[in-house]
């Protein structure tokens, strides 16, 4: 099915509305995995005619994504990754573990952006970050749509590199989200080193429940970014 490919015109708007010379585009994979980390990438594009076929990194083929992110590595005026880890996640939960990220990313360009543009409705970035969010923005703006291509191959990688002592969980194929392979190998063999251990899945495998970590939100509510899969889904 063909997609409208993404444009400049958030960016564009934010230049006129804010005097932004400089807008990273932010994108997260890895929110609802169930092992690794999740990774933030920030790309910078300027307003330059993108590569063809670039969009949205779930809507590419894998061999397609690798191809497009070698090409993006080249083509974008600066990138950056930022990771916050299993551990991170469990300790600090989603939102902040994504902030953490997202701030590593930003940090790591070499130069500091005026303005983001962020994927989704949820602004997990906050203050000094002057941020537009976009929902699917992944979809119709240029530099987040090159962030998510550029965050899933690379992670997709790591996800393979730590899944090779592991394979009964099929890291390189599912990159730590749930899928068949990953709940048969939980139930049997429990969670890996990698696994997020304060995650509900665990809630449904009682021979490894006892190793589910309690995390207590200072306010008592659980943010709505934090939404996590079950066992069964």
């Amino acid at each position: 099915m063909p997609y409208e490919p993404p444009t400049h015109s958030v960016e564009r708007s934010l230049r006129a509305t804010t005097g932004a010379k400089i807008v990273a585009g932010v994108d997260e994979v890895g929110r609802g995995a169930w092992a690794g980390p999740v990774t933030v990438c920030a790309a910078v594009t300027g307003l330059r005619r993108p590569p063809e076929g670039l969009t949205d990194s779930k809507l590419i083929s894998p061999k397609r994504r690798e191809v497009l992110a070698e090409t993006l590595e080249s083509w974008v005026t600066a990138h950056a990754l930022g990771h916050a880890s299993h551990e991170e996640i469990d300790e600090l939960g989603m939102t902040a573990a994504l902030r953490l990220a997202a701030v590593r990313a930003l940090g790591a360009l070499p130069v500091r952006p005026d303005a983001v543009i962020l994927d989704g409705k949820h602004n997990y970035l906050g203050a000094p970050w002057q941020v537009r969010t976009v929902i699917k923005g992944d979809r119709s703006c240029v530099a987040v749509a090159a962030a998510s291509v550029i965050a899933k191959v690379r992670r997709d990688k790591m996800m393979a590199e730590l899944g090779i002592e592991h394979a009964d969980f099929g890291f390189a194929d599912n990159a730590g989200y749930p899928s068949p392979v990953h709940k048969a190998a939980l139930e049997e063999r429990g969670p890996t080193p990698y696994h997020r251990l304060t995650w509900a899945y665990l809630d449904a495998l009682p021979q490894w429940r006892h190793l589910k970590k309690a995390r207590i939100w200072a306010d008592g509510n659980v943010p709505e970014i934090e939404g996590q899969l079950g066992f069964d889904f």
